[in-house]
Order: structure tokens, then C-alpha cells, then sequence
């Protein structure tokens, strides 16, 4: 039972989830933190973290972790091929189909209309990883001197990841 509700949570959010894994998130800390309390906000932020830092889609890679972490290696297995399960689906069988109508003005209406709806949710998605995050100035600073850099520079996101973890631990340990 508690695989298949595993895959069924997964399978949802991987059906309903559309501009990749940012916008996946509010969706998938709705179900994981909050419905099903698989993970606390924190956990939920560093699960995030660490999917961030591993090769492969972020959605993917939290969905790995998740499933791991509640079933172990079959829950990992199941996670990731509910996640994946819609959308290799739907591309496999609709992509015929979008490629030949693709300037229809019905499929043009719908990716209309889709496009705003991903922005809302990449955005809901920092609010929320934001206030999860940044727990204090200390915090809040770092956050604004990593997107200074990003914005004047095209410092590697490796880079990033490192420069952040040193000035965490300068500013957290003195």
C-alpha cells in the first residue's frame, strides 16, 4: 500500500506539473511536507539543496531522494518512475500531434496559457524555499550577495555553490 501511494503521489505531481522541476515544487511540498508529512519544511529545503547539486533534473532527483528515503531503494525506483510516468506518456504519444499543429491556434491558446501559469509557480516556489531558507539576516544576506554576483557575473553555479558554502561558514561560525 504505501508504494502505491508513493507512486500515486508522484504520478500526480509529474501529471500536473508543467515548466519543469522549478515549478514542480510547490506542488511537490504540498504533498510531501504538508499532506503527507514525508518530510519537515527544512528536510523539504535541503532535499532541494542536495537535488540541486546532483546531476539531473532537480524534480527527478527529489522524487529519487524522497522515495528513498521513505521505502528505500524500491521507493526511490517507484518515486522516479511515477514522476516521470505522465510526461513520458504524454510526449511519447502527443508529439506527433503538437508537432503537426503546433501553429493551431488552439495549442498556441493552450502553451499560451500555460506559460504564465509556470512563472506563478517557479515564483511560488522561491517565496517558499526563501522562507524556508532564510532563517535569519545572516542568511539573508548571503542570499543577496550570491544574487548580486549572479546578476553582474557570469560566475560558474559551481562557483556559486562554493562561494556560499564558504561564506556560511565565515559568517556562521564567528
Amino acid at each position: 500500500m504505501a508504494f502505491i501511494r508513493l507512486f500515486w503521489v508522484f504520478l500526480k505531481i509529474g501529471a500536473f506539473s508543467f515548466g519543469g522541476g522549478y515549478a514542480m515544487l510547490p506542488l511537490i511540498e504540498e504533498e510531501v511536507v504538508h499532506i503527507h508529512r514525508w518530510l519537515s519544511s527544512v528536510e523539504f529545503v535541503d532535499i532541494i539543496a542536495i537535488s540541486q547539486m546532483s546531476p539531473g533534473p532537480i524534480a527527478i532527483n527529489a522524487a529519487t531522494f524522497i522515495g528513498f528515503r521513505q521505502l528505500g531503494v524500491i521507493g526511490s525506483i517507484v518515486a522516479t518512475t511515477g514522476v516521470v510516468f505522465a510526461s513520458f506518456f504524454l510526449v511519447t504519444t502527443l508529439a506527433h500531434f503538437i508537432i503537426k499543429y503546433k501553429n493551431a491556434p488552439f495549442i498556441e491558446g493552450v502553451f499560451s496559457g500555460i506559460r504564465p501559469a509556470v512563472i506563478g509557480l517557479i515564483s511560488a516556489a522561491c517565496v517558499s524555499l526563501f522562507q524556508t531558507s532564510v532563517v535569519d539576516m545572516k542568511g539573508f544576506a548571503i542570499g543577496l550577495i550570491v544574487l548580486a554576483i549572479l546578476y553582474k557575473s557570469k560566475l560558474h553555479p559551481i562557483g556559486i555553490i562554493m562561494l556560499s558554502g564558504v561564506m556560511g561558514i565565515v559568517i556562521y561560525s564567528f
